[in-house]
């Protein structure tokens, strides 16, 4: 066993996903690397809840489809996110002798332990039985009974004292349990390297944050919306330490008006949001694109469309991101790759918000922004947010806001520049930004601004490579399918079949001049993505007709498991 899966379920509030919180950090503490993906109803309060751990002693950034181990709080609402749980015969499961009736779902083959988690804690004057599992977990972890305690108080800070201890109660009763070592013998083949004190644990959203932050952004307005809002939570507390300002706007068209603004001004800025908000914002996308106005936004994809699945991932907004625009408007998609690819890919997209004076889009999506994992830090990102000025007096003599360059970059000044005034609006213009219907000043500007994209040199940046361009099948994806892809290539590696994948970082504009070669290296060509349409597929086929691209697309809230992309390489090959 390279690997073991743990689902903690249970009714909203019965601390499901704290637990499994507590347990991913006992999980590092032991030297394991690990993943927590977090799953929850979109009501505000009850509903369901999930806590899904996978643990290795190698770096892991994806799930299986496999449950080895099932702890139920209780059964209430599991039916409702069952097919996220999926439980076979070769589950071990855990429940509280109050968790209710198990759902129909549980084979009859299934082990089943019960524990009376609510007598434990009642008899160390606790109320809190899931602290009563994860002093279990913690013990079954090979953690000792001081580490635990320590995570649960810490965890308990903000708390009345008397909580706090209640808690630590429960958890070192919890410790306690004989089970713990029938429960040990799932562990007993997981050797887990030797702890690492420089290591991470973070979620997509915290380091897409500080990706921010590192490349320069000090204005950020937002407007809450499951699942960015943590984007926003952690920039809260840090970027007034870094001399910069967030405000939480009224609304999203709020918040994208303000950010351009600010990038009038010469801040670096940017905002982050969800599908309905990035939908609210086109409007004012399109003016930033028009005023060629530095602005980065973050979009965490969910379910669509509409209010859809809120708590749920999905890779649906692809189309709204590259076309969701009116008129002619090119700007820059992007799209993180892994949770730790959220911070490069974020402060790339920062670095080229200001370098090409224009909209850009990274995509991530609920599982990446939202998933803890255990990882190794980062390295420190060289990208930096940077103004192209007027830089000396002949170009103030004569200052041309939208000067007609050999890039397309004109040069941009910020309110105050002595001899640099212009008008700033979202009507067409001349160089000299002068309102102008003429079609010549319409065309030399429309040109302009898909030079300075189309021709920027984007380096090697906008993908990522791996396997040999011997292999007769390419995997093409990207976003949070990625992990899944690379763990399918190894699967498919260790049955003998010779297959390669190409992750996309940049999605919009398509570097068609390097993609071409890269393509004719295979024979076939698999297109995988999350959402119901093919959205990617069809794009790709929209630009480059001549290749055949297959599609293996499904919608979420199901994460495509490297098994479906195995089961389809196969199959195609038979």
């Amino acid at each position: 066993m390279e690997s073991i899966t743990v689902a903690i379920t249970g009714a909203g509030g019965a601390g499901a996903i704290s637990s499994g919180e507590l347990l991913l950090r006992l999980a590092g503490r032991q030297g394991y690397f690990g993943m927590l993906k977090k799953t929850f109803s979109p009501q505000i309060r009850g509903g369901e809840s999930a806590a899904i751990l996978r643990l290795s002693p190698q770096p892991v950034e994806t799930f299986d489809g496999v449950i080895h181990l099932l702890i139920a709080l209780d059964w209430h609402n599991f039916a409702r996110f069952s097919d996220e749980v999926p439980i076979s015969a070769e589950t071990l499961v855990v429940q509280d002798v109050q968790a209710g009736t198990p759902p129909d779902n549980v084979p009859d083959g299934a082990e089943t332990i019960t524990i009376d988690g609510a007598g434990v804690a009642a008899g160390v004057e606790s109320g809190w039985v899931n602290m009563v599992f994860v002093g279990l977990m913690a013990r079954v972890l090979g953690s000792d009974v001081d580490t635990v305690e320590a995570l649960v108080a810490q965890r308990f800070r903000r708390h009345p004292e008397a909580t706090g201890q209640a808690a630590v109660r429960a958890a070192r009763a919890g410790f306690s349990l004989t089970e713990a070592e029938r429960l040990r013998a799932l562990m007993s083949e997981l050797r887990p390297t030797r702890a690492v004190a420089d290591r991470w644990l973070a979620n997509g959203n915290q380091l897409a944050g500080l990706g921010a932050l590192e490349a320069g952004i000090r204005f950020v307005a937002a407007y809450p919306i499951t699942p960015a809002s943590d984007v926003l939570e952690w920039l809260a507390g840090h970027l007034e330490a870094s001399g910069g300002n967030l405000v939480q706007a009224e609304d999203e068209l709020a918040a994208i008006n303000m950010v351009i603004g600010a990038g009038f001004g010469g801040v670096p800025a940017m905002t982050a949001t969800s599908g309905p908000g990035l939908a609210l914002m086109s409007e004012g996308m399109g003016l930033a694109v028009a005023s060629e106005t530095p602005v980065l936004v973050l979009n965490v994809m969910r379910g669509g469309p509409s209010t859809g699945i809120p708590t749920k991932s999905e890779q649906s907004d692809f189309n709204l991101a590259v076309y969701g625009l009116h008129g002619d408007a090119p700007h820059v998609v992007l799209a993180c790759q892994s949770v730790a690819d959220c911070y490069h890919t974020t402060a790339w997209g920062a670095a080229l918000a200001s370098e090409l004076q224009t909209l850009v889009i990274v995509l991530s999506d609920q599982f990446l922004g939202q998933s803890m994992q255990i990882l190794d830090a980062p390295e420190t990102t060289l990208y930096r947010a940077e103004r192209f000025k007027p830089a000396d007096s002949s170009e103030v003599d004569g200052y041309r806001r939208y000067r007609d360059t050999a890039s397309g970059i004109s040069p941009m000044a910020v309110p105050g520049d002595a001899h640099c005034m212009y008008t700033a609006d979202g009507l067409e213009h001349t160089e000299s930004a002068v309102p102008s219907p003429r079609a010549g000043d319409h065309q030399r500007q429309l040109d302009k601004r898909q030079r300075k994209i189309a021709q920027h040199d984007f380096g090697d940046s906008w993908y990522t490579l791996v396997g040999s361009a011997r292999a007769d099948t390419l995997l093409i994806c990207f976003g949070a399918v990625t992990a899944s892809a690379r763990e399918a290539l190894t699967a498919l590696a260790t049955g003998g079949r010779s297959v390669a994948l190409l992750s996309f970082r940049l999605l919009c504009p398509l570097p068609l001049d390097q993609l071409e070669p890269i393509l004719t290296c295979y024979e076939r060509h698999w297109v995988v993505e999350q959402n119901h349409s093919g959205q990617f597929c069809h794009y790709l086929r929209s630009l480059m007709p001549a290749v055949a691209f297959r599609s293996l697309a499904r919608q979420g809230p199901l994460l495509i498991t490297p098994r479906e992309i195995v089961d389809a390489i196969v199959g195609d090959s038979l």
